[in-house]
């Protein structure tokens, strides 16, 4: 497994070199907050994913967002897949544009009567927090809303609800809007691989250092912790507390803004 370990965290992306740009090959990242800003897709960063594409980098949102949004991602946006529930599936289109799903063997639905019972404790122990709009199209996960709508709780509250699902046997993650949790043993950086090494033949012993994702949040810190060239939107500062592995790269920017530094500096040293 390689990971990032033996490198210094937080460099600025302008730092990164074109041997390390040419050498990417995949270019991952996560939607809200990192490519969202206040909940909304800039032009920016959806002409961004278009400049990553036309230029033949494998592109894939790798998300907490659920089934539902997946779908409609994976057939409209320009990717070559996006990973969905903090890695519970995979989504994409073959040339044919047929949708193609692919579930971690470990994926356990939502309906499991351990998680409802672990969700009903969480809304009852944290009357403030509430299901996330979007939990009626998720097939694997339970979502709790913290910041996506009024009131905004805090992190340390956000930091109860997990430790609540987790008391009880499952896993859970704080994004910047949620807290996402399931049962099963997966995350976002199994998936990837996964996905990554059944489709394109990527070799995680020898590869890692062709993969740049891009993340925000705590729910990414398996992605931080595992690829080399791992790059934090500005935003990610503040989660830098409930952080071990941090990203390699920050840029100077947040979110959207931030996404589109990063891919502008990928692309001027693929080129140079």
């Amino acid at each position: 497994m390689n990971t990032k370990t033996d490198v210094p965290s937080l460099e600025p992306i302008s730092s990164l070199s074109w041997e390390e740009a040419r050498n990417i090959r995949y270019i991952l990242m996560d939607i809200d907050d990192t490519l969202t800003t206040e909940g909304k897709l800039p032009s920016e960063s959806y002409t961004s994913l278009w400049k990553l594409h036309r230029a033949g980098l494998a592109v894939i949102p790798v998300t907490g967002r659920p089934a539902g949004w997946c779908d409609l991602i994976a057939r409209e946006w320009p990717v070559n897949g996006v990973v969905g529930e903090n890695g519970a599936f995979v989504f994409w289109e073959d040339d044919d544009r047929h949708l193609i799903t692919l579930t971690h063997p470990n994926a356990i639905p939502n309906s499991d009567p351990r998680l409802v019972a672990l969700r009903d404790r969480a809304l009852l122990q944290v009357p403030a927090a509430r299901l996330s709009r979007d939990q009626f199209s998720r097939l694997y996960d339970m979502a709790i809303d913290f910041a996506e709508e009024e009131p905004v709780l805090s992190l340390s509250t956000a930091q109860a609800i997990k430790e609540i699902f987790e008391r009880g046997g499952a896993h859970a993650k704080i994004s910047s809007i949620h807290v996402n949790a399931w049962m099963g043993e997966y995350d976002k950086v199994s998936m990837a691989i996964h996905y990554l090494t059944e489709r394109f033949g990527y070799d995680d012993l020898h590869d890692a250092d062709s993969v740049m994702f891009v993340g925000d949040s705590p729910n990414d810190e398996p992605m931080f912790a595992h690829f080399p060239m791992a790059c934090g939107v500005a935003n990610v500062l503040k989660y830098r507390k409930l952080l071990t592995h941090l990203p390699h790269f920050v840029t100077s920017r947040k979110s959207g803004a931030g996404f589109s530094e990063c891919t502008h500096v990928l692309l001027k040293r693929r080129t140079s």
